[in-house]
């Protein structure tokens, strides 16, 4: 499966639960409203998902094009700021107001992201790469997002190798947890 067919599969599912969770009840219906498992569910698919591309991804885009570095330096500006608002997501509880207004800034700023990398980027590094690297690229991405945290880790360096180096200990750690804790992940988007 080549790169951007992984990134795609997982940008449509996060855009999936946006849908789900723009109409998500407030209040004390929240609680019993199972908001609290979907917004699990895309904490982790963000977490994983941010983890590969900063590990993988935007590192190419750095070396390919032109601008890359502008481009990248865009792009986790906005991820990182998403790691911050899924972290109030991972700290807090639906009904509570900073819950519920993190919530709706990160399905705002999502979306924005979204389309950041798939208008302006993706056509951009298609341009660059050929078949056969965008295949190697998206078996990498696959291999390293079993790897990947499950959790936001806002102040992790973003950097390649800060990513690889502190991800792979924050995943373990995150596993740790999970486990301890009876946290499921949600399953990888279904693959065309």
């Amino acid at each position: 499966m080549d790169a951007f067919t992984v990134l795609r599969n997982d940008h449509e599912s996060v855009l999936g639960m946006f849908e789900v969770l723009d109409g998500a009840p407030q209040g004390s219906g929240a609680q019993l409203s199972g908001l609290g498992t979907m917004v699990t569910d895309l904490v982790v698919a963000e977490s994983r998902h941010e983890a590969i591309e900063q590990q993988y991804f935007w590192p190419l885009v750095r070396e390919r094009l032109e601008d890359g570095d502008i481009l990248a330096d865009d792009a986790m500006s906005q991820e990182n700021s998403g790691k911050h608002l899924l972290q109030k997501l991972e700290n807090g509880k639906p009904g509570e107001d900073e819950y519920h207004g993190a919530l709706a800034a990160f399905i705002t700023a999502g979306r924005k992201h979204i389309a950041y990398e798939q208008n302006v980027v993706w056509p951009r590094l298609a341009a660059e790469l050929s078949e056969s690297e965008l295949q190697e690229l998206g078996a990498t991405l696959l291999n390293a997002k079993k790897k990947a945290p499950t959790r936001p880790h806002p102040d992790t360096p973003s950097g390649p190798g800060a990513q690889k180096m502190m991800g792979t200990a924050a995943a373990t750690l995150d596993k740790m947890r999970d486990a301890v804790t009876g946290r499921s992940h949600p399953p990888d988007p279904p693959t065309p």
